[in-house]
């Protein structure tokens, strides 16, 4: 089945037209109909597209080539760092929310005190570590996930080669 097969086949179990293709994918609809009729979509289009199915570049493309596997693997991570994203600013927007109302009724009720700086004061702590954690140290998150999990592998690798090079020991 061909690129284009694929896609018409997955638009059409969407119920989706070519215009809302087009649009979901921020593509024209020309580019729709191009690929419809047999045209060979660029690796940004058939990017976008495999995005909008929720399915794998390999899955449209039919191939599996390590540009595609990459793509895939790209576009993936993205997919995680939006989420991500979303739930810093989910967090970022109930914080603000809730500590708003918590200063106003500190103001109110209690206008000599200033608990609801405390709690102010150590939830925006939080979500500042979480500020650093999403947008600062991913990367290098990521490198040292990356190295753990290379170094437990070979650890792990490592452990049959040790156990027959130890001698049997008869106690």
């Amino acid at each position: 089945m061909s690129t284009g097969e694929k896609v018409k086949e997955y638009r059409l179990k969407n119920a989706w037209s070519q215009e809302q293709l087009a649009e979901l994918a921020s593509l024209s609809v020309r580019t729709v109909q191009r690929i419809e009729k047999g045209h060979k979509p660029g690796l940004e289009t058939l990017s976008a597209l495999a995005s909008v199915f929720n399915v794998n570049v390999s899955d449209l493309s039919g191939c599996t080539q390590h540009v595609n596997e990459t793509l895939d693997t790209r576009i993936n991570e993205a997919r995680l760092r939006v989420g991500q994203e979303t739930r810093f600013y989910r967090a970022l927007i109930i914080a603000l929310l809730v500590c708003s109302v918590l200063i106003a009724v500190n103001y109110l009720f209690s206008p000599n005190s200033y608990w609801s700086a405390v709690v102010t004061l150590i939830w925006g702590s939080l979500v500042a570590f979480r500020a650093l954690r999403v947008f600062v140290l991913k990367d290098r998150i990521a490198t040292w996930q990356q190295k753990r999990v290379q170094h437990l592998i070979r650890e792990r690798n490592d452990l049959p080669a040790r156990e027959q090079s130890q001698p049997e020991r008869h106690d």
